[in-house]
């Protein structure tokens, strides 16, 4: 668990969105949240829930990397996994992804709160791999962390947005083989989920949580031509769909958030964007787009500020 207790005010909770390669932006936000609260963040947030690329990002986080080392692996990977010309081809990328950054680490190398959000394909229900028995809402005699996965497993599983990528097949400790989609199909924007932790299963007083719930911007569709060679062609509304589908996914997320939940302080940082120099989505495989994202995370921190250290405490 985080380094103050969960009974000690306020508890902190960190929510990471979904949406592909614009986690670059969510790096440009945590870079300035990290600098401003001096630590690793496993060491300020009790509870760090992620979904798809944001599962990434925050599992690191929760086994104490710093933000620049996770930036400095998605500069060498993410451009990989997402110019891959085949869902085969990404999938196998991914795996690699997550084989080298997670190696055979299970959930005992957690140091902090976890949920890592899939959806479970077969029953069309959220499946959330957690680390501890606190967060357990019953079943608490046969919770096993992970469901006895490996990160690497559960976070592919988590970024496994079809048709793009292949689903992932587990198997649980229990015996269980699930098959899996990406966990924004369920909770692109995981926030309701944590907060739903906190309160129903670590009993916390809504009073006493701080969240900060972070996206990955909101930006113009791009405008690519495709040649007649290009396995691309023919996908492109295919993107716009999986895109829009996850953008509805994090604004009803969000609102049902703010009636559920209206009385938890709560700072949501998630821009929009719309110069069509911005355009993009969550394939995108260029540096120097993705560098820009990261610069707008940045400045999207500067506006939120005193908002953020307010919530945070710091």
């Amino acid at each position: 668990m985080a380094s103050e207790p969960a009974s000690k005010k306020p508890f902190r909770i960190l929510s990471l969105d979904g949406g592909g390669a614009k986690g670059f932006y969510t790096l440009g936000v945590l870079r300035e949240v990290e600098a401003a609260v001096d630590r690793p963040l496993c060491d300020v947030f009790d509870l760090i829930y992620g979904t798809s690329t944001g599962s990434i990002i925050g599992t690191l986080l929760s086994i104490g990397k710093r933000v620049e080392t996770i930036h400095e692996l998605y500069r060498e990977h993410v451009p990989t996994v997402m110019r891959a010309s085949s869902a085969t081809e990404k999938t196998a990328a991914l795996a690699k992804l997550a084989e080298t950054i997670f190696k055979d680490g299970g959930f005992e190398t957690i140091k902090t709160g976890i949920g890592i959000v899939a959806t479970n394909w077969q029953t069309d229900t959220p499946m959330i791999f957690k680390a501890d028995l606190g967060q357990a809402h019953g079943r608490t005699a046969t919770f096993v962390p992970g469901f006895g996965c490996k990160l690497k497993d559960a976070v592919q599983a988590s970024c496994s947005a079809y048709p793009f990528f292949e689903r992932k097949m587990v198997t649980t400790s229990a015996g269980n083989t699930i098959e899996l989609g990406d966990g924004g199909f369920c909770a692109n924007n995981p926030a309701l989920y944590a907060v739903a932790d906190a309160t129903k299963a670590f009993k916390v007083e809504k009073s006493d949580i701080a969240l900060l719930s972070i996206g990955c911007g909101v930006y113009p569709a791009p405008k690519k031509r495709f040649t007649s060679k290009d396995y691309w062609i023919g996908k492109l509304p295919s993107v716009k769909l999986l895109q829009k589908v996850l953008e509805v996914n994090t604004q009803s997320m969000e609102q049902l958030g703010k009636v559920l939940f209206n009385d938890v302080k709560t700072v949501r940082v998630n821009h929009r964007f719309s110069k069509p120099e911005m355009a993009t989505d969550l394939l995108e495989h260029d540096l120097t787009k993705l560098n820009i994202l990261r610069q707008q995370g940045s400045l999207s921190f500067a506006e939120r500020e005193a908002d953020i250290r307010a919530v945070l405490g710091v």
